[in-house]
Order: structure tokens, then C-alpha cells, then sequence
């Protein structure tokens, strides 16, 4: 397993270059937000800005392939013997299969969770060019390791089935494509040939080295997924990886191993919450961004993201303090001054107006803002109200006393 999780052969999470505004990798181990790179070029609001919505990354895997539907002809409207060998796997027109080879007799289709290897040729629609060859590659159907037209695939072949797959961008690189071979949006022919399934470990029998390199793994898919703005395909990566580290184990684990998975679970927390909250998830961000400091209660990058999430909020008294605490740690971060600079500044602003807003719903502020003052009254001034009321009773009492002497 440890091997299959670092394979010097075929990489299932290739590394490509972050897109314009993405967070780098710090030294292909966690995402350096604290560096300048990010987050001093972000304005104000603009940290949230370009994401993909939901529906465009996590719709498809929680449905899955659908039953196989006839897709149009690549030619035009006349139909073709080809035409009925096509298969819509989602039901778009964006996700097409068809077979080239067929699966020997009694072979079986392989199931979510298991271990697949698959030879796989990738060519651009556009002109026909090979980008990508892969003889082996293994991955865990449903995890979505490399991208989704591929996992969706492959779970509607069966074992020794080779397919054409045509996949529009959104289920392979989208937008930003991998440089330098496949430009951004481009629709992909995938040439798969399904060589073996097999069961999945046992999480509670690996050694503690084999869990290391598994859940290392699964968080290399998620950084290649966060490169590429899949912030949700990212998360569900992440959160594989804490499954392993979590996972009950039924043999021993030596302390530099647990030391050593400790450390990965932090890295995995922060990119986690680096996820949610380009998602604007900022409960689970918040909820990482803690669980990463219970086990290392100085940790900047948990600290600072911590503080954003707060700033997001609006949680600007709270946010204030967990940024000071960064920067009580790393003077010198010119990003955590520059964010809390904007913090503190935002926080006056907010008192400010929630000061004026109390004085004018308790009738206490004028036009300046200020508390309105009472006229002074002198000792004996009586108001002129008064002075009316007290000579209408008395009129009053004069008429009556005269109506009752003339009845008299």
C-alpha cells in the first residue's frame, strides 16, 4: 500500500500551476498564505471572488454515472452505426462512453471504495494531439484522486474493458487547464483500459508508515485540487486523509509514526480550512482552524486563517486578538500586519456605527450626532400648556356655579 500511495510510476494527483489567485505550496507540504502572495494583493472583499459554484464540482460524484442513454453523433444529424454505441453517462451530453474493446465473458464491473488500475491515453478533442500516457495507474474508485470524468467512467466498465471517454472540461482540468500541455477548458478524449479491481485496505491493518503514505497521498490529490480551484473536490480530499489518520488501528505504532501523522493531520486541518473557506463553509473553516490549534496551539498558518474567518464574519473583536497572537509569533509577517492593520481599522469603524445607531433609536443624537441638550428652565417658569388648562377649569367652575343659582 505504501508504495502504491507513492508511486514513482504513475502519479494520480499530477501537480500543475495554481491559477491566478490560488494559494501557493509551501514547499509541497501545506499552503503558504502568510508569504505575501496572497493575501496582500487581496482587497478588502474580493478574497471570496472567483470560485466555481456547488453544484458545478459536487453535484456529480454524489449522484453518480446514471444508466447508460444514447448521446448524439459526432457527425452531423444523420445516424450511424456509431451513434448507438455511445453512452451519456451523466444525462448532459458533457460525459460520453464508448466501448472499444469489450470485457471477456463473466467479468465484473468494479465497486466504489475498491483499488483500480487503469492504462490511460489522454488526447485533446481539439486537433487530435496526445498531452498524457499513463501504462499504470492506480487509484481508489470514488475518491475522485485524479479528476472526475475518469472516476464516473470507470465505474460503468468492466474489468479488462478498454473505452473512449470524451469529457467536457468541467469534469476534467476546467478553466485553468494544466499548463504547458492542455489549454484552460478544453474537452478531453480519454483512451481507459481497465486492467484490475481489487479491494481497498483495511484501514485498521496498516502500518503505521503504510498510514502515513496513504493519507500523505490523499492530501497531494487535494493540494493538485486546490491548484486547480476544485475547492470542493480539495476538501473531499482533505478529509479522506483525516479518515486515515483517525481510523482505529489494530497493530502498533511506533511514537515517531504518530509524531509524524500528528504533524500531517495539522497540515491537513489548515488546507482543509484553506477549502471551506474559498468556499465561504465558514463554520467548518472556523471548526478546522480549532482543531488544528488543540494540537498545536502556536500554529501561524491555523492562527491567521482562524483570525479570517472570524474577519469574514464580522466577529471583528475576536478576530483582533487571534491576529496579534500571530504576529506576537512572527514579528516580521508583513501579512498579518497588513491584515491586522485592516482589522483594527474595521472594528473602529463598526463601533462607531453601532454607537450612532443606539443614540438615534433612544432619540439621544442630533443631526451631528451628538447628544441633544434640554433647553434651561428658570425656577419659576411654567410652561404655557399649563397656563391654559388652569384658566379653562376655572371658566369652567365660574359657568357651572351660575347654571345651578339660576335653577335655584
Amino acid at each position: 500500500m505504501a508504495s502504491k500511495a507513492a508511486s514513482p510510476t504513475a502519479d494520480p494527483c499530477p501537480a500543475s500551476p495554481p491559477p491566478p489567485g490560488a494559494a501557493q505550496l509551501d514547499a509541497g507540504e501545506d499552503f503558504e498564505v502568510l508569504d505575501g502572495t496572497e493575501e496582500e494583493e487581496d482587497d478588502d472583499d474580493d478574497d471570496l471572488s472567483e470560485l466555481p459554484p456547488l453544484e458545478d464540482l459536487g453535484a456529480a460524484p454524489s449522484e453518480g454515472p446514471t444508466e447508460p442513454q444514447p448521446a448524439p453523433s459526432e457527425e452531423t444529424g444523420q445516424s450511424s452505426p456509431l451513434q448507438e454505441e455511445w453512452m451519456d453517462v451523466l444525462g448532459n451530453g458533457l460525459l460520453r462512453k464508448k466501448i472499444l474493446v469489450a470485457a471477456p465473458p463473466g467479468a465484473e464491473r468494479p465497486s466504489k471504495g475498491q483499488d483500480v488500475t487503469v492504462q490511460l491515453k489522454v488526447s485533446l478533442e481539439e486537433g487530435g494531439a496526445q498531452v498524457e500516457e499513463e501504462p499504470s495507474l492506480t487509484f481508489t474508485l470514488g475518491d475522485c484522486d485524479f479528476f472526475q470524468a475518469l472516476d464516473l467512467s470507470v465505474q460503468l466498465m468492466n474489468v479488462g474493458e478498454t473505452a473512449l471517454i470524451i469529457a467536457d472540461a468541467k469534469y476534467c482540468y476546467g478553466s485553468h487547464g494544466r499548463s504547458p500541455a492542455i489549454p484552460p477548458n478544453s474537452t478531453l478524449r480519454l483512451e481507459v483500459a481497465l486492467q484490475t479491481a481489487v479491494d481497498g485496505p483495511d484501514l485498521e491493518l496498516l502500518s503505521g508508515r503504510e498510514r502515513v503514505a496513504l493519507a500523505d497521498h490523499k492530501r497531494e490529490c487535494g493540494n493538485a485540487h486546490y491548484q486547480r480551484a476544485d475547492f470542493v473536490l480539495a476538501a473531499n480530499s482533505y478529509d479522506l486523509a483525516l479518515k486515515v489518520i483517525s481510523a482505529s488501528s489494530k497493530v502498533d505504532v511506533s511514537p515517531e509514526e504518530e509524531a509524524e501523522l500528528l504533524e500531517l493531520k495539522v497540515k491537513c486541518l489548515n488546507n482543509l480550512a484553506a477549502s471551506q473557506l474559498k468556499l465561504d463553509h465558514y463554520s467548518a473553516a472556523l471548526n478546522s482552524c480549532s482543531l488544528a490549534l488543540s494540537h498545536q496551539p502556536d500554529n501561524i498558518k491555523a492562527l491567521f486563517r482562524k483570525g479570517k474567518v472570524l474577519a469574514q464574519q464580522g466577529e471583528y473583536a475576536e478576530a483582533i486578538p487571534i491576529l496579534r497572537a500571530a504576529l506576537k509569533l512572527e514579528p516580521s509577517n508583513k501579512t498579518i500586519h497588513s491584515e491586522l492593520s485592516k482589522l483594527v481599522k474595521k472594528h473602529a469603524a463598526q463601533r462607531h456605527t453601532e454607537t450612532a445607531m443606539y443614540k438615534k433609536m433612544l432619540g439621544t443624537a442630533g443631526a451631528s450626532g451628538l447628544p441633544v441638550k434640554s433647553p434651561a428652565k428658570g425656577p419659576r417658569s411654567i410652561p404655557w400648556k399649563w397656563l391654559f388648562g388652569a384658566t379653562a377649569v376655572a371658566l369652567g367652575g365660574v359657568a357651572l356655579s351660575v347654571v345651578i343659582a339660576a335653577r335655584n
